[in-house]
Parts: C-alpha cells; sequence; structure tokens
C-alpha cells in the first residue's frame, strides 16, 4: 500500500453550511478555520485521521456517559428549558 502526500494531506474543497461552519467530508462540520486563527493554530494531519475521529464519536460519547454522566439530558429538553423559564419571566410568574 503506497501512502501519497498529495491525496491524503489535502482535504476535499470545503463547502459552507453556515456563517460559521464549513463542511469537508461527509458528515464532518468544523468551525470556519478563518474564525479561529487568532486563537487556536490549525494542525495539518491526513484525512484518514480526520474520518476515524469522526467515526469514532460515538463510541467516545458512549464511553463518558458510562463513567462520568449520571443522567443524559436531550439537548430539546434544556431549549424547552430555557424557553419556560422565558416566558415565565415575561409573564412575572415563578418557574
Amino acid at each position: 500500500m503506497a501512502y501519497r502526500y498529495d491525496e491524503q494531506m489535502q482535504p476535499p474543497e470545503p463547502r459552507r453550511v453556515s456563517d460559521v461552519a464549513i463542511t469537508t467530508h461527509e458528515h464532518v462540520f468544523e468551525v470556519d478555520p478563518r474564525l479561529m486563527e487568532r486563537w487556536v493554530l490549525q494542525q495539518t494531519f491526513p484525512n484518514w485521521d480526520s474520518l476515524r475521529i469522526m467515526n469514532a464519536r460515538g463510541d467516545h460519547l458512549a464511553w463518558m456517559h458510562r463513567h462520568f454522566a449520571d443522567s443524559v439530558v436531550a439537548g430539546s429538553e434544556i431549549l424547552a428549558d430555557i424557553e419556560a423559564e422565558g416566558a415565565d419571566a415575561a409573564t412575572g410568574a415563578a418557574p
């Protein structure tokens, strides 16, 4: 198996998906690197490593939940709580 530097070190052309996010590989969303240049130096690593990290996200999250989480709260529940607090504040009702 040959390692072709240009194939592995040059990700696909990025596609903008929002004001702050881009995507290169399918299902891989990243903060636009231009927004982070001042604070975080970007590392260059091979395409296969980006895909390896992306494919391991679920396993890593499951491990973190098993070891550190007493419960898992869905983001939609958090948003509903925030919206309810905002509605209560607007009407003067106690939460």
